[in-house]
């Protein structure tokens, strides 16, 4: 049986024993949500994620390349392979540098 996390994913058809996923143990997520491609996954329960996004400088009227990188958090019911497009949301901190975790694998 999942929980509603409040967000309108698609919910995971595996059960799991993770108390740290939101649809299945007692994480709360709230904050944003960041929508990336996942360029690491040789972590432990974690993966990297890139966002690429313009960055606009108004001095000089150009765009410019910019990126962000986080780590998240991947429960035990979500499979995730490098390459893949996620959406992740903020939730308490995990681990020194893991704010957020997985809650859906776009196709």
């Amino acid at each position: 049986m999942t929980k509603n996390i409040g967000i309108k994913v698609n919910e995971p058809k595996r059960e799991c024993e993770d108390r740290n996923c939101p649809f299945h143990g007692g994480l709360s997520i709230r904050g944003k949500l960041f929508d990336g491609k996942v360029t690491g996954d040789k972590a432990k329960q974690t993966i990297t994620l890139t966002k690429e996004e313009p960055i606009y400088f108004t001095k000089f009227k150009r765009y410019a390349r910019g990126k962000s990188i986080i780590h998240a958090h991947v429960p035990g019911c979500i499979d995730v392979v490098s390459g893949d497009h996620v959406l992740t949301a903020e939730c308490r901190p995990i681990s020194k540098s893991v704010s957020y975790v997985v809650i859906e694998v776009k196709a």
